[in-house]
């Protein structure tokens, strides 16, 4: 049998890879790790001005063929019109993770109303968060897709979070007002079955689907070391994860490496889902 060397596996060079949610904490650890394995980024996002700053500074430190597009996954008719920029430029997608998701930290009237209670919580951004994590994912899905289809390949990373997997424990928050809401841990948790459906549905067609599940990151600038603690406590490891330790996780499953998988969750939470 033919060996593959290690550094083969994990190359990405020339694949074209669709990114939502690129300007963000995360969006942006994917975007360098997926360029820093030769792939061209393609990345999407509503905040045209970080995600600008993204490209130019990946074509500069890679060399690769990054480019941003700024629209509403949620909007059907923006993605349609997104997909067909993509394909003038790129000619195909092989790759596209689903990373985009609502969360309510631009505007602070907007966050004090996501950190309402259940009894409370307000039906229009149970209602957003629906349309960005999770119809948002089904479009991207759909309409990305489709080109794998046509080509007869494609690798789809699904982002979930530890809670769509568990319940979250109030005993952590307090007063801190940073718990993630009821739309939040509903649309994450069934972002997996998405990923388990897509992957049989697509059986023979040679397009893998899989999710990854990662925990709390670790942001100084508005966590409080009483939160950070407490959180801590709840790890098998002892802490919240850097904002880079997700990086290897998604290259795996957008490469070779991960060849025989498909339908699956991979669970890095510092093994807060195993005790």
């Amino acid at each position: 049998m033919k060996q593959n060397k290690i550094s083969s596996l994990f190359d990405l060079t020339d694949k074209n890879i669709v990114i939502t949610g690129s300007a963000g904490l995360l969006g942006s650890q994917y975007a360098y790790t997926l360029s820093e394995a030769g792939a061209n980024v393609i990345l999407i996002d509503v905040n045209k001005r970080e995600n600008i700053k993204l490209e130019k500074f990946l074509k500069q430190k890679f060399h690769t063929k990054a480019k941003s597009y700024t629209g509403d996954i949620s909007k059907k008719s923006e993605l349609v019109e997104m997909k067909r920029k993509i394909l003038d430029d790129f000619k195909t997608v092989y790759g596209l993770v689903n990373n985009a998701a609502y969360t309510a930290k631009g505007s602070r009237k907007e966050s004090l109303k996501y950190a309402s209670s259940f009894e409370e919580f307000p039906f229009e951004l149970w209602a957003k968060s629906i349309d960005i994590n999770l119809t948002g994912v089904f479009l991207c899905c759909q309409e990305f897709g489709k080109i794998m289809l046509k080509q007869k390949n494609g690798v789809i990373v699904n982002i979930s979070s530890t809670y769509g997997l568990v319940g979250s424990d109030q005993r952590i928050y307090g007063e801190t007002k940073l718990n993630t809401p009821i739309s939040y841990a509903s649309t994450k948790g069934a972002i997996v079955n998405l990923t388990r459906y897509l992957a049989a549905y697509w059986h023979g067609k040679n397009i893998r689907v899989n999710t990854l599940t990662p925990g709390g990151v670790i942001d100084e600038s508005y966590q409080s070391k009483k939160f950070i603690k407490k959180y801590s406590e709840k790890t098998i490891l002892g802490r919240m994860a850097r904002s880079d330790e997700y990086n290897g996780a998604l290259l795996f499953l957008m490469s070779d490496a991960s060849s025989y998988m498909t339908g699956a969750n991979l669970v890095i939470d510092g093994g807060w889902t195993a005790w």
